[in-house]
Parts: C-alpha cells; sequence; structure tokens
C-alpha cells in the first residue's frame, strides 16, 4: 500500500496531520466527507483544510502507528517510510518545484524558506484506504515461522520467506568478497615485503642512487588530488503505457505542476519521466519514492540513463 493514501486517510480521521521538517495540516471538524457515489463524477476540491509552517515540529508516534497497522510493517521500517517520503518532497521543494499530497493539496517553497500550501481534490474512492482483514486461524499456522505475529495481513506475506534468504545470500557473499580481499592483500603485502629486503643488500653505491631517486616520485603519486564527481541528472521513467493512458497522466500531473515529461519512439508507447539531479549513491532511493508516488500499481519506476548537463 502506498503512503500518499494512507496521509490523507490520516488526516480525514483525525483532523490534524503533523509532518516533521513542514508542519501541520488542520482540517475543519465540520467538514464531512463522503464517498463519490459515482465513479464518473470528478472529484471535490478539499474544503476546510489550513496548514500551519513549524519546521520544528517532531513526529507523531501515532501517525507511525497508523502507519504500521495499515501496511503490516514493524513500527521502524513505517517511520523510515515516512522519512524517505518526505525527504523526497524536500527535493523537490528545493529545486522549486511544487510537491503533491494527494488527497490533501500541493506545496510550494517560497523565497522566506516557508511553504504554500494550495488546497487540492479530495481523494476518490478507489484510493482510499481499506482496513486490512483480520487474519484466520489458518493463515497463522502458515505464518508461524516468521519472527513475528500480526492480526494485518496481505498475500506479499506468502512469500516473506525469500527476502531472508535473499538477504542471507548476501551477506553470505560479502563476507567471501571480504575474505578474499584480505587474502590478496596479504600476499601482495608480503611479496612487496621481500622485494625491498633484497634490494638492501650490499650492491655498492649504484643501489643507494636508485633508492634517493625513487623518494619524489612517490611523494608526486601521494600528493596528486583526488577528484570528486559532482551530481548528475538521471532520467527516471515512472510509466510507460498507451497513447491515451499516458496523455491523460501527462495532464492530470502537468496540473499538479510538476515538470514531467513524455515521450514515445513508436507512437505505441509512451514515457512519463522526470529529469533530476542525484548522486549515484541516491538513485536507487529516488526510484522508489517516486514508484511510490506516480507509478500505478503493477508496474515499476526505473533509471534509462544518464542526462548530459
Amino acid at each position: 500500500m502506498k503512503l500518499a493514501p494512507l496521509l490523507a486517510q490520516y488526516l480525514y480521521t483525525h483532523k490534524r496531520l503533523d509532518l516533521p521538517g513542514f508542519g501541520t495540516f488542520l482540517l475543519d471538524p465540520s467538514v464531512i466527507l463522503e464517498p463519490e457515489s459515482n465513479k464518473q463524477n470528478k472529484p471535490a476540491i478539499l474544503e476546510g483544510v489550513s496548514f500551519e509552517n513549524n519546521p520544528t515540529i517532531k513526529e507523531t508516534p501515532g501517525l507511525i502507528e497508523y502507519i504500521s497497522l495499515h501496511t503490516g510493517k514493524l513500527k521502524a521500517l513505517a517511520a523510515a517510510d515516512l522519512d524517505s517520503h518526505l525527504g523526497l518532497a524536500l527535493q523537490f521543494l528545493n529545486i522549486g518545484k511544487p510537491f503533491l499530497l494527494e488527497g490533501i493539496g500541493n506545496l510550494v517553497k517560497v523565497r522566506s524558506g516557508e511553504f504554500t500550501f494550495t488546497s487540492g481534490q479530495v481523494m476518490p474512492s478507489t484510493l482510499k484506504v481499506q482496513p486490512v482483514k483480520e487474519a484466520s486461524p489458518a493463515n497463522l499456522k502458515e505464518e508461524a515461522h516468521t519472527e513475528f505475529k500480526s492480526v494485518f495481513y496481505t498475500r506479499k506475506t506468502k512469500i516473506s520467506w525469500k527476502k531472508p534468504l535473499a538477504a542471507s545470500f548476501i551477506v553470505a557473499g560479502l563476507a567471501f568478497a571480504i575474505w578474499g580481499g584480505y587474502t590478496v592483500y596479504k600476499r601482495t603485502t608480503a611479496k612487496n615485503n621481500e622485494a625491498p629486503a633484497k634490494e638492501k643488500e650490499p650492491q655498492g653505491e649504484t643501489s643507494l642512487v636508485t633508492d634517493t631517486t625513487s623518494w619524489p616520485k612517490d611523494s608526486l603519486a601521494s600528493s596528486q588530488p583526488i577528484a570528486v564527481n559532482p551530481a548528475d541528472n538521471y532520467k527516471f521513467i515512472i510509466e510507460t503505457s498507451a497513447k491515451e493512458r499516458a496523455l491523460s497522466r501527462y495532464g492530470k500531473l502537468k496540473g499538479f505542476g510538476l515538470d514531467v515529461r513524455m515521450e514515445t519512439m513508436d507512437s505505441a508507447s509512451f514515457k512519463l519521466f522526470f529529469i533530476l539531479p542525484a548522486a549515484i549513491t541516491d538513485t536507487a532511493r529516488i526510484v522508489d519514492s517516486l514508484g511510490g508516488l506516480y507509478t500505478p500499481a503493477g508496474s515499476k519506476a526505473y533509471i534509462e540513463n544518464q542526462v548530459p548537463e
């Protein structure tokens, strides 16, 4: 389950949403949100919602517990997902791009450093959070091998054993690589120690001259500066779909003020993507965050290539 709908649902239910680093969203208690009776009706504008700037506000335990219950994750993982989601929002806002909170509205960072808020559309009923069904006794028996049991289960828990197994292979591979590197290092060091020992044998003045002339080369090599590559621009693909779907999705995202782009090679398959600056170590996290926000269910976001500056 994506995180954005949970934040909107939490605001609808509790009338208050505190986001660390941003501030507080308040919903008028008199506002009653009714589900849409017809899917063809246009979503209504969310009324009675306001925003108070407060970057120093702390994380709300109630929100973390709410996310944990509706995703089936531990509270620590739920807190990490929320932190990643808000980190991506700050990246968009810091480069002058508006950030859409689905079901709530848009945030924009102004020159003073504060955030301005524009109310958005009420979340459609098809996107509203549905409570996870309680686990039956049969499901509890199937999940007896896991580290903890929860009353909330999703279908994905049936293959949860694959993740620990994959993690075990990764850890074993890393341990083997470290051991192999250490072994090679010991052998190389032993050979290097043997070579100077042979050179120190008395060979007249010639060997002394050879030793003294090698010092400037070593000192020059060690004084060379190490270049650090700056952040590059990357092409993050969020969706690949047919023409009608792509044009509809493109228009909707553009309507939110996002710098989304679209391209096609054969007029049959269209790609929607963002071009963002990022360090190579941050690309995986940005792909996950973009996928959680803008990629439809059943699809995955990915990086296509590096874009020249």
